[in-house]
């Protein structure tokens, strides 16, 4: 007989248990709680986009990220021999594939925008929780499908938004109990920085490889540069600021002595100023700092920059984000800028589970297991269960009348805190059996009290 295949699920996905969602939808709740506390409304955008709307928008490396969606039919008919060897990767995907699931939800976002311009009041403040596709090395925390949940505000230039975003940060992380850092800079400083350093058009080089110190460090930084292309005097301006500390008034005296000659440069620092003059004034509890080595690869950021890492526990960043200037324009709606943050919901699980901050009425199931010993028992234990319920007590139960052992050991296997059990003698005398499951102690209570008891333990 041949042997049945086990089936699997692709490399870089997941499934979830009853459990894990708990979770999950704890983190959804809490930041979605946020976002609109401070004002924000919900969106929603499809799974797939136009490859054009997506290709070119995050750079070199993003693109080679991208899945792209197989045109259905024959894709491959029309294309002739001349068209695999004159055509680049992109342009041959245009020809075989219409659509590609996104990357991001935020140029998907500035697709809405433009889209639906005429129904929508700017400033407009987005927010979106859904999932998201990178055709990545998959690798412990970084997953190719992931969900992102992202906060954005488009339609104005005010660095009052950059500082809602930080004040975003600071009350999801205190509400989730973690301790993180919340990395800033600008990228018309490092665009400045690319200009003292006499390679402009390498900015994107230079962004890239200067994205990787932490990861690789400051050696590895400057091998990848002078393979660049990048001279060793252009890195050796860089060299200071990749490993600046200090104050934030050191490092703004830092960049500001080598940035003062460019114009763009000296805008960069203004507006760094004014954000951390503004964040010191707004009560923020967690920690906020200058970094002026944090780059962001995504090509669309033109000025503020974010990034937030866990303190106490070991992963990449768990949010992320800047401001765009010129996103709608690419789609025919020019000067709209925006600014947002995205939240790694899959990171954010991960350092939670990690460090054990989950909370338990959070992520519980069900707190009362009801007994299931006879039809007659059933009819008398359904008011309990719908009094219950109505109180905000998850309870069930058991469907099947089976051994009194097999129900309990469903209750212990589900953690299900207490099992209520009645049959024929409870339901004469109008009382309850209830056990907690957890520590074996039971008690005998009228009908008429169970629920309170149950609420006031639960």
């Amino acid at each position: 007989m041949a042997q049945v295949q086990k089936p699997s699920i692709p490399k870089g996905t997941r499934d979830f248990s009853p459990e894990q969602m708990a979770g999950r939808n704890y983190i959804f709740d809490v930041v979605k709680g946020v976002f609109k506390k401070f004002g924000y409304k919900p969106i929603e955008t499809p799974s797939m986009e136009n490859l054009s709307t997506l290709l070119g928008k995050y750079g070199e490396e993003g693109d080679k990220l991208l899945f792209k969606v197989l045109n259905s039919g024959d894709a491959f008919s029309s294309l002739s021999e001349g068209d695999f060897q004159q055509l680049n990767s992109n342009a041959l995907s245009l020809k075989v594939c219409e659509k590609g699931l996104r990357y991001d939800l935020t140029v998907p976002f500035a697709r809405y925008v433009v889209q639906h311009r005429n129904e929508i009041t700017f400033p407009f403040k987005r927010y979106q929780i859904q999932p998201v596709w990178r055709a990545d090395r998959p690798q412990k925390g970084r997953y190719r499908e992931f969900y992102q949940c992202d906060v954005d505000v488009i339609g104005s230039t005010s660095l009052m938004n950059e500082l809602e975003l930080v004040q975003i940060v600071n009350e999801v992380f205190n509400t989730f109990n973690i301790n993180v850092c919340i990395k800033i800079n600008n990228r018309k400083i490092l665009a400045a920085l690319a200009e003292v350093m006499g390679f402009p058009e390498k900015m994107v080089e230079i962004t890239i490889a200067m994205d990787k110190i932490d990861k690789i460090g400051l050696e590895a930084v400057k091998e990848e540069m002078l393979s660049a292309g990048i001279d060793e005097r252009g890195f050796n301006i860089l060299s200071p600021v990749l490993t600046s500390t200090g104050t934030t008034e050191e490092k703004l005296a830092l960049i500001s002595s080598i940035v003062s000659g460019s114009e763009i440069g000296r805008k960069g620092v203004e507006e760094l100023t004014v954000l951390f003059d503004l964040i010191s004034r707004a009560g923020i509890r967690q920690k906020v700092e200058i970094d002026l080595s944090l780059a962001r690869g995504l090509n669309y950021y033109t000025g503020a920059i974010f990034e937030v890492k866990a303190l106490d526990f070991a992963i990449g960043s768990i949010c992320g984000g800047g401001r765009y200037d010129n996103l709608t324009g690419i789609f025919g709606l020019p000067d709209v800028s925006g600014v947002g943050i995205s939240f790694g919901a899959d990171r954010i699980y991960d350092v939670l589970a990690g460090l054990d901050k989950f909370p338990k009425e959070a992520i519980g199931g069900t707190k009362v297991l009801l007994s299931n010993m006879d039809s007659h028992s059933v009819t008398y234990l359904l008011p309990l269960a719908n009094e219950l319920r109505e109180k905000g007590v998850c309870c069930e139960i058991y469907p099947d009348n089976s051994k009194l052992r097999k129900q309990f050991e469903y209750g212990e296997k589900n953690s299900i805190p207490f099992f209520v059990i009645a049959g024929e003698t409870e339901a004469a005398s109008k009382t309850v059996n209830i056990k907690n499951l957890q520590t074996g102690e039971q008690v005998t209570l009228p009908i008429e009290e169970a629920a309170e008891f149950l609420v006031s333990n639960k």
